[in-house]
């Protein structure tokens, strides 16, 4: 017997809906309604790292390429906190309308999230 997207539910905190209109039902997770800007950022901040090798390659002072380090690496903690906003106002907040032992677990989940953050 195999599995299929349908037989698996969705994570804790997503909307399970038909998103592709091809008849299937897929989690909406909380960044969805900003996926477009989201995928936007993320290649202006894979741009970058083009950039930080396309510098190393070229043998550009240390730096200056410290300095285009520093700010792909602003640019990625400035997205991760966005997303984790867009996290606790949609899963976290849909666990805690739901009560009981989903909003206890997704309050941990966050916290291990920004626990994360701050390593970095």
């Amino acid at each position: 017997m195999t599995t299929t997207e349908a037989d698996v539910p969705a994570p804790s905190g997503a909307t399970v809906q038909d998103t592709s209109g091809d008849g299937h039902e897929h989690a909406t997770y909380g960044y969805h309604q900003q996926k477009d800007e989201h995928l936007k950022r993320l290649r202006r901040i894979e741009g970058q790292i083009r950039g930080l090798q396309r510098m190393v390659d070229e043998d550009v002072y240390c730096i200056d390429i410290l300095t285009q380090v520093s700010a792909s690496t602003k640019a990625l903690q400035s997205f991760a906190l966005q997303l984790l906003e867009e996290h606790l106002r949609h899963c976290v907040a849909d666990a805690a309308v739901k009560g009981g032992a989903e909003i206890d677990a997704k309050v941990e989940e966050a916290t291990k999230a920004i626990g994360r953050l701050l390593r970095t």
